[in-house]
């Protein structure tokens, strides 16, 4: 009797943790002890086809990173779906890896307004999006959207223009600016960080603000009458790359010269530079936070980076600011996972995500670094004045404090 009173509480104590872990198991859809499965979102198809360089970056690091164990001894497996940079497919992809795939969250979806959709169904079934890839201000608000978080390439949107509006006013004090924003929220973020960088003087200098629609076959008609306002500054505001080198070329043949800015998403030698034609894209400017790549630098970590390249993804250039921004998102995310340990809950996830503190990772410029918190979601907030001279990218400033 004294043996089996002994035994029953083991027993009982034994089944009553088999059966918390198995129901921590089931609140925790998409990990297991050997694997986290997330989702992706990438437009291989469609007008923004060339920014799935993205994606393909962030399954050939997974890769490396599974070779190497995975993280915490469990295994990345990312399920990666085609939404051609349209919204309601983005919404039916995203609805099928949380409701039919069972993703333990949502990573890297590519734009703001692929994200934008999805947005309410993310923060409702709170799943945690991590790194979306937009640089919209939205995306810092952590009281309406505690579940939704950005990973840009650069400052966001509105402190990306305001960084460009005072160094071009510090080198000329008089300029007018002419404008070319995408029609949506992330062509109307920068032009309000314009605005508000120039505060009372915007009316008066700003000679012309003019849009488009992603799916606009060409910009020539806008760009013909910004050109026709000779303002001495030119600020285009595209997140896709055709469109940028559109305004690039075109511009350039008018004859117009103004000092030119281009998004930061589009400061992409070789989906954008180079159709736009290289003569036509010298001079121009952009912010960057990304280490400048180059085919001879002997960086160590753009030595690593070009290694990667060569061995996973030969037939992409290293150049390709899409490939870069991809190897580094994919870092930031493993970060997030590390930090997290054993406790992979999608509350977890989430408040590691927003506990980033000096985060210096391979391809960020000196000085950059990810810093979040549960009140501040913008885990990059500075960077440099770059510009493209002899066939690439050249760092021309000290770093650039955002507001």
């Amino acid at each position: 009797m004294n043996r089996s009173s002994k035994f029953v509480p083991a027993f009982f104590s034994a089944l009553l943790s088999l059966t918390a872990a198995t129901t921590v198991s089931a609140q925790q859809p998409g990990i297991s002890d050997t694997e986290i499965k997330f989702g992706n979102i990438m437009p291989y198809s469609g007008p923004a086809s060339a920014l799935s360089v993205t994606g393909k970056a962030f399954a050939a690091y997974f890769d490396l990173v599974n070779e190497k164990g995975g993280v915490n001894g469990r295994k990345l497996n990312m399920i990666s779906l085609d939404d051609g940079f349209s919204p309601p497919k983005t919404v039916e992809a995203t609805r099928r890896l949380v409701e039919n795939d069972g993703v333990a969250f949502m990573f890297g979806t590519m734009g703001t307004a692929p994200s934008s959709a999805t947005a309410k169904f993310l923060n409702g079934a709170k799943v945690p999006h991590l790194f979306l890839i937009s640089s919209a201000s939205k995306w810092n608000d952590p009281v309406n959207q505690p579940w939704l978080m950005a990973l840009p390439w650069a400052p966001n949107y509105v402190e990306e223009a305001g960084i460009e509006v005072r160094f071009a006013r510090a080198k000329n004090p008089n300029a007018r600016f002419a404008i070319l924003y995408q029609n949506d929220d992330a062509g109307k973020d920068y032009l309000r960080g314009v605005k508000e960088a120039l505060g009372a003087d915007a009316d008066k200098v700003i000679a012309m603000a003019t849009s488009f629609e992603v799916a606009d076959p060409t910009v020539d008609s806008q760009i013909l009458t910004l050109a026709n306002t000779k303002a001495d500054i030119f600020l285009i505001y595209s997140v896709t790359p055709r469109a940028c080198a559109q305004a690039i070329r075109k511009a350039y043949e008018t004859g117009w010269r103004p000092m030119r800015f281009i998004s930061s998403g589009c400061a992409n030698k070789e989906t954008v530079m180079v159709p736009a034609g290289l003569e036509a894209a010298s001079g121009i400017m952009s912010v960057g936070a990304l280490k400048t790549y180059s085919a001879d630098s002997t960086d160590a970590d753009l030595v690593a980076y070009r290694d990667f390249m060569k061995a996973r993804l030969p037939n992409i250039d290293p150049a390709n600011l899409a490939a870069g921004y991809g190897y580094m998102v994919a870092q930031a995310l493993v970060v997030v996972l590390t930090q997290c340990k054993n406790d992979l809950s999608r509350e977890n996830i989430m408040a590691q995500a927003a506990n980033l503190k000096g985060v210096s990772l391979p391809m960020l410029m000196p000085g950059v670094k990810l810093n979040t918190s549960p009140t501040d979601y913008r885990p990059i907030k500075d960077g440099y004045m770059v510009e493209f001279r002899d066939s690439q990218f050249n760092v021309i400033s000290e770093l650039l404090r955002g507001s």
